[in-house]
């Protein structure tokens, strides 16, 4: 059996969108140039028809990851997820200690992390030494920098 991908309901979203758009107007597209270009006559020698065809199955190969990967979402209610550990879409509040600075990461799944926000991957480093900790737990993280000391100030899903 395939591996589940657990996702928030905007995060489905964003892939249900993503792969009508490429269904329905990139797609298009691409079969309307396959068209125009075939009309240009001999097919051997045909750089347009061949650069088309090519552009069409990757564009096909693209729908059938998006298509496979809606099929196995589970979306997460987030309201149900406990918020006195470190679980997905937590909001975690960390310090760090060798520093004294403070950050608050996001978990989220893989599909949307989004690091320049500081919105981190369960599967990180950072993500998966955060997991199921409390408030007050200090986490010893790996990273290829080094090693790094957080205490976890506080947990929200706000």
């Amino acid at each position: 059996m395939r591996e589940p991908i657990y996702l928030s309901k905007e995060g489905r979203l964003k892939l249900e969108a993503e792969l009508k758009k490429l269904k329905y107007q990139d797609r298009p597209i691409i079969v309307a140039e396959i068209k125009r270009s075939r009309e240009l006559g001999d097919l051997s020698e045909n750089a347009e028809y061949h650069a088309a065809k090519e552009a069409q199955k990757r564009l096909e190969a693209k729908i059938a990851e998006l298509e496979d990967k809606i099929s196995r979402i589970r979306t997460l209610d987030i309201e149900k997820i406990p918020s006195d550990k470190v679980y997905l879409f937590a909001k975690v509040l960390v310090k760090d200690l060798e520093d004294n600075d403070e950050i608050e990461y996001t978990i989220a799944p893989a599909d949307e992390a989004d690091v320049d926000n500081d919105i981190i991957s369960v599967k990180s480093p950072i993500g998966a030494a955060l997991l199921g900790k409390e408030e007050g737990d200090i986490v010893e993280v790996d990273v290829p920098a080094g090693l790094i000391k957080y205490k976890i100030l506080k947990i929200s899903r706000d």
